[in-house]
């Protein structure tokens, strides 16, 4: 069974392995957020589920793209164990996140070309998260005069947090990370890109998204 269209060819697998990398990471990044609060929990999961699924998703078919761009076949398989760390992880308030990776099927894929798809994720986090961010700033003075404006901040100072997070932890030089292939590829490309998703992943950690929306704003 495979599911097209244009440009993409999804087999019923890898729809399978997205769906549940999804559910989990998603799982996992609420606990990480709230704990073991139930009600928060329950708040949280659609705010979270928005943010960590458009980064999730454009992160692996910004790679699939890249790579069938050059002619070769791609397709998303999700890793257990990773899943796993990443749930059990999530009890101590950070996510190692390691659903798996987009495997790329060529005979004579160079280590330019796999940094190239390697990259394509990160940087795909990189700026759905100046997306959010940015939105974020729109709506923020029309946060106390609507809940529907309201939320739409939540989820988009989430969804800068979560998608900064997810472009500098991929970026970390490790087996089944994306680092690891940009690094190979180009040490210089690596540290520049490496070094913006941290310093965006840090911002959002000790300024927070909601303290950076106000500083622009005034």
């Amino acid at each position: 069974m495979q599911i097209s269209n244009t440009m993409f060819e999804y087999s019923k697998n890898e729809i399978i392995s997205l769906t549940i990398a999804f559910i989990v990471l998603s799982i996992s990044f609420s606990i990480s957020s709230v704990g073991l609060n139930a009600h928060g929990f329950i708040s949280i999961l659609p705010i979270v589920m928005i943010g960590v699924g458009l980064g999730f998703m454009l992160r692996e078919i910004g790679q699939k793209f890249v790579a069938m761009k050059h002619g070769c076949e791609a397709e998303f398989r999700a890793w257990p164990i990773g899943l796993l760390i990443a749930f059990a992880s999530s009890f101590i308030g950070m996510v190692f996140a390691f659903p798996g990776e987009v495997k790329v099927y060529s005979d004579n894929i160079t280590d330019e070309l796999n940094g190239r798809i390697g990259i394509a994720g990160p940087m795909a986090n990189m700026f759905l998260a100046l997306i959010f961010i940015v939105i974020a700033s729109l709506v923020y003075v029309l946060t106390p005069h609507s809940q529907i404006f309201n939320l739409m901040f939540l989820i988009c100072t989430v969804g800068f947090s979560v998608n900064s997070f997810l472009a500098a932890f991929n970026l970390i030089p490790v087996y089944t990370l994306d680092g690891i292939k940009v690094l190979k590829w180009s040490f210089k490309i690596w540290i520049v890109v490496f070094a913006i998703a941290v310093i965006m992943m840090l911002s959002s950690i000790t300024i927070g998204a909601e303290n950076m929306v106000m500083m622009f704003v005034g």
